[in-house]
């Protein structure tokens, strides 16, 4: 499976914010404006005020929803997060349903990490809302963090990872732990892609350089 790392459009992102509330689900609207926020600017742009001012609203009507802007921040976050699960999601039915149990689960690992990097240059201030604070990987995470499926993105790799263990294609003494070593591995190439000396790089080698990655992830726990 090839990765293209530049100008791949999100397989799944929440939806843009509304230009004004008429009626309705007011905290919905105060959700996608803060979403549309924060897709334009990461988690910095996220504001209660000019989240109701794009609701259409008077400041004070949030205060019914949210309780401040740290609260609204963590909605948004939320909502980041589960689109991100839904990226990985959309890569995982792309995986053929053939070959030997140790190819499915190396191609699961791949379609995770491919997912991840994809909606890191697509949605990238979605991405930096997504994983610069809060996101938990307690055993009882947020439910409003899963996505379609109801996992979140460390729950999905959790579960490649388990695959590979099930296939044989990882030793079982070598899985604790594991996630924490592919993340980084994964979250690192996208930050160097889109914040680092990577950035602007010809779209081919962006691909080839995300290929190899994942598939060193894949094979090399």
């Amino acid at each position: 499976m090839s990765v293209t790392t530049r100008n791949t459009p999100a397989s799944t992102s929440p939806p843009a914010a509304r230009s004004t509330y008429r009626h309705g689900d007011l905290r919905r609207a105060l959700l996608d404006a803060g979403i549309e926020l924060a897709r334009q600017g990461g988690p910095d742009a996220v504001v209660l005020r000019e989240a109701t001012r794009r609701a259409g609203v008077a400041p004070n009507a949030a205060y019914r929803h949210f309780a401040n802007r740290d609260d609204l921040l963590g909605a948004v976050r939320a909502a980041a997060v589960a689109a991100v699960a839904e990226a990985m999601e959309a890569e995982l039915t792309q995986v053929p349903a053939t070959g030997t149990p140790t190819e499915q689960a190396h191609a699961k690992v791949r379609a995770v990490g491919a997912g991840y990097l994809r909606f890191a240059h697509a949605e990238t201030g979605l991405f930096r809302t997504a994983f610069g604070g809060r996101f938990t990987v307690e055993q009882q995470p947020d439910p409003a963090m899963g996505g379609a499926t109801g996992l979140n993105p460390f729950q999905h790799l959790s579960a490649a990872l388990d695959d590979l263990v099930t296939a044989g294609a990882l030793p079982a003494e070598r899985r604790p732990g594991a996630e924490y070593l592919a993340w980084s591995t994964v979250h690192g190439m996208a930050l160097l892609a889109i914040d680092g000396p990577l950035r602007g790089s010809p779209e081919p080698m962006m691909a080839a350089l995300g290929q190899r990655l994942l598939d060193m992830v894949a094979r090399g726990l």
